[in-house]
């Protein structure tokens, strides 16, 4: 890819940035709710001041004032992105939102990439199956779960696993990241600590995806071997095992591999539900929670990391794309 394509597509990633992050913006301004005003409503009956005196009182010690002008909170808002500020979380009390976002895109980057890894391995490898072994028990067998894995809502999945696993053999934790007495570090007790907390939702992200990956590559090798050159290499006497490994499991990997990029963006903000559910502190868990209480701010800077997570995403697979295949070739 020449300099001159990176530069474009560069370009195009910053003004989808910018577009996102005004839109963002304004949508949220428009939703019903001011968690202002529900704080001012208690602050008033609790401590018996006017409800004028609660609203500006409370509206000072967070640092936000859904009335004042439009113009004026973006200005603010624009300027502190500018200066690396994300602005200052409403429900987390004296923690910003940069702060928010540090602690939790760990969590989530750590139990989405072991998920993505998995199921694209064995995703990949019961495709294949599916595709070698059309005419045999296997094949039914495996289409019949991959279509209903991904049929089923990833939410079921975890309400079962939570249910079963966490509730009734409580084998495994219901909530958190890592066990209370456990010191954050990378030492032996806090890393198998997290490990044993992040398994029902990596599990979660398993099951739900797997049958993605499945039906994908049995999709694209099932194409690959009515090729010519497959016929071809079957003539020559080329071993079955090689033809499916060096022609057809190869060529059949290529969209896929390329696909792991964007899905992995995508999946950050698609993990809202399932976070919540398990109470996972990750980015999804925080999503979740600043939009019930309507935390603008925090909303706003989860939004946008999100949003830059699936256009960088999508950046790299169009890079993946261009170098695994040589035969496409981004546009200037």
């Amino acid at each position: 890819m020449s300099a001159r394509g990176l530069a474009k597509r560069i370009g195009v990633l910053l003004l989808t940035v910018i577009a996102t992050m005004i839109i963002t913006f304004l949508l949220l301004r428009m939703m019903p709710g001011n968690i202002v005003g529900n704080l001012a409503r208690t602050y008033a009956s609790t401590y018996a001041v006017p409800i004028d005196q609660a609203y500006q009182i409370i509206a000072g010690m967070i640092h936000y004032n859904p009335k004042q002008p439009i113009d004026q909170q973006f200005y603010t808002y624009i300027k502190g992105i500018l200066h690396g500020n994300l602005g200052q979380s409403i429900i987390n009390t004296n923690v910003s939102v940069d702060q928010v976002i540090g602690r939790a895109l760990p969590w989530t980057v750590f139990t989405l990439s072991i998920s993505l890894v998995v199921s694209f391995l064995i995703g990949i490898n019961l495709g294949s199956i599916m595709a070698w072994k059309r005419k045999s028990i296997l094949d039914p067998i495996i289409s019949t779960y991959a279509i209903l894995s991904t049929a089923v809502p990833s939410f079921i999945i975890a309400i079962l696993l939570l249910v079963f696993f966490a509730f009734q053999l409580a084998w495994f934790p219901v909530q958190g990241a890592y066990g209370a007495q456990e010191t954050p570090g990378f030492n032996i007790p806090f890393m198998l600590s997290a490990l044993y907390h992040a398994v029902l939702p990596i599990i979660t992200y398993i099951i739900a995806s797997l049958g993605g990956w499945a039906l994908s590559m049995k999709g694209n090798a099932v194409n690959i071997l009515g090729e010519d050159y497959i016929t071809a290499a079957y003539i020559r006497g080329v071993p079955d095992s090689n033809i499916m490994k060096n022609y057809v499991k190869k060529n059949a990997l290529l969209p896929l591999v390329t696909s792991l990029a964007l899905q992995f963006g995508m999946m950050i903000g698609g993990s809202t539900i399932i976070e919540s559910y398990f109470s996972y502190p990750g980015m999804g868990y925080y999503i979740g929670q600043a939009t019930s209480n309507r935390d603008y701010p925090e909303m706003q800077g989860l939004f946008l990391v999100t949003a830059v997570a699936v256009m960088i995403a999508n950046l790299i697979a169009d890079l993946l794309y261009t170098k695994l295949d040589p035969r496409v070739k981004l546009e200037d």
